[in-house]
């Protein structure tokens, strides 16, 4: 930052500065829990010489304290993905199934919703459409906050639940799909560029509960690629400027993904989890009845206490699988040095 010329480029002097922000930040934390493990060891000395059980206690607490935050910083660390960093886009969509899958998906949207107020993160719905008679068929959200994409991208996939139906008059057993994708928010470091002649753009009237604007004139919008058949609808905010900007903003997200896995074929990871949302694509299970538990179909990890992970309770599920990328990359990357 200190080289000549460097703030001749704005935009990119910006985002090298938030990158060095973003480390330093990291390095004074790492710094800090150094300090703090070294105070902790003088005062166990200390404690231990002369017999003080309230040191001792105090003693413990700090390094529980220190241990908390020892595991937050090693999960970060995990989080080295190119948009990891990044705010994120995520999308919830019904399988098949009519009304069970429409409800299970709007169980799904509460349970996101609950998971970025526990995990700090700001959530925004921009975009749902809702069932017939319960629940909704898709919906879209912003996730600002630091790795919100890092964290969320754990979610992508077909999510499977297991209950008694509460409609069905005969209480029978049904089994419901819905499908979860996470995109990172790029918008802001990489160009996409769109020829307007490639989109078709619709305006219509928010389906939202209505207000002052909402449901009186036509503020939602939804856009039309053709080139990919991408479609894109928002229609949260009050005036059809913004709903379009946000509109414009997921369709940037998803061209560029769609460009990125045509070029890269790294990107096809990415992309495995899209699979159709129907019976064995899954990538988690919950079921509620015969028995009680959410089991992670690719990493293994499952809980019994549905309730909670329903509530929000998710980051034991994120963290496993972040856990298992970092393994796999590392043994990739030995074999990879082995084979050279």
């Amino acid at each position: 930052m200190a080289a000549a010329g460097f703030w001749n480029n704005p935009e990119q002097a910006k985002k090298v500065n938030q990158e060095a922000t973003r480390l330093r930040a990291q390095l004074a934390r790492w710094e800090k829990m150094e300090k703090d493990l070294e105070d902790a060891r003088v005062l166990l000395e200390l404690a231990e010489e002369e017999g003080d059980e309230a040191a001792l206690k105090e003693v413990d607490q700090s390094l529980a304290d220190l241990e908390e935050r020892l595991g937050k910083f090693k999960l970060e660390r995990m989080l080295s993905g190119e948009h990891d960093a990044k705010s994120c886009i995520l999308s919830i969509n019904a399988g098949a199934g009519g009304t069970e899958a429409q409800d299970w998906a709007q169980m799904l949207l509460r349970m996101y919703l609950r998971y970025c107020e526990r995990a700090g993160l700001a959530a925004e719905l921009i975009d749902e459409l809702p069932g017939e008679e319960a629940g909704i068929k898709s919906a879209t959200l912003t996730v600002s906050g630091e790795y919100a994409y890092g964290y969320l991208k754990a979610e992508s996939g077909v999510h499977r639940l297991v209950r008694i139906s509460p409609f069905d008059a005969n209480k029978r057993r049904h089994t419901s799909f819905a499908a979860v994708f996470v995109l990172p928010d790029i918008e802001e470091d990489i160009e996409v560029e769109i020829n307007p002649d490639d989109l078709r753009i619709d305006t219509f009237r928010s389906s939202g509960a209505g207000g002052q604007h909402v449901n009186k004139t036509s503020s939602a919008v939804r856009i039309t690629h053709f080139p990919t058949g991408i479609v894109v609808t928002c229609q949260n905010e009050r005036s059809q400027h913004k709903n379009k900007a946000m509109a414009m903003k997921v369709l940037k997200a998803k061209l560029y993904e769609h460009e990125r896995a045509k070029r890269d074929e790294r990107m096809q990871a990415f992309h495995s989890t899209k699979k159709d949302i129907e019976w064995g694509s899954q990538i988690r299970s919950y079921v509620l009845q015969p028995y009680q538990m959410v089991k992670d179909t690719r990493t293994g990890h499952e809980t019994g206490n549905v309730q909670a992970v329903l509530d929000g309770e998710l980051q034991s599920f994120i963290e496993a699988y972040l856990a298992e990328q970092a393994q796999s990359a590392g043994g990739k990357s030995s074999g990879e040095k082995k084979a050279s």
